[in-house]
């Protein structure tokens, strides 16, 4: 479950989940939705994967934003739908996912609101009783 909330001139995320792949899973839903209002729209045609490594669960969260951010200015894709498996490699954490959705089409997809970054200002992962949380600022 993710929701999104003011924060000065920017936005934020924040998430919850039982389990930490859900939360990464979370994550990237909440920011596709802030970037397209009609997230609902698109059509899961084509998968792109994504292996990512990192020291800490907090670099892991921002560059897993970070590279979905990417493939949607880079490669202009908007991406719904998401599996996220999270382990450890080699003393580091590892993330390996797959995204699918489709290329950006004006004609039928809202862009709603241009990230144009994810920061590392009160950026935060953590485990909690009830589950993980987790928030992010993202620049607009």
């Amino acid at each position: 479950m993710y929701e999104i909330f003011e924060h000065t001139a920017d936005l934020g995320i924040r998430v919850r989940a039982g389990s930490l792949n859900q939360l990464f899973v979370d994550a990237a839903r909440g920011l596709f939705s802030v970037m397209v209002a009609n997230l609902d729209a698109v059509r899961t045609v084509q998968h792109v994967s994504f292996n990512l490594k990192g020291d800490n669960l907090e670099g892991l969260w921002h560059d897993w934003l970070a590279e979905l951010l990417y493939a949607f200015h880079g490669r202009r894709l908007l991406l719904a739908e998401f599996q996220v498996e999270i382990g450890e490699e080699a003393e580091n954490l590892a993330l390996t996912a797959t995204a699918r959705g489709e290329p950006i089409d004006l004609g039928r997809h809202e862009i709603d609101v241009e990230v144009k970054a994810i920061t590392w200002h009160g950026l935060k992962v953590e485990q909690q009783a009830d589950g993980w949380l987790a928030e992010v600022i993202v620049d607009v």
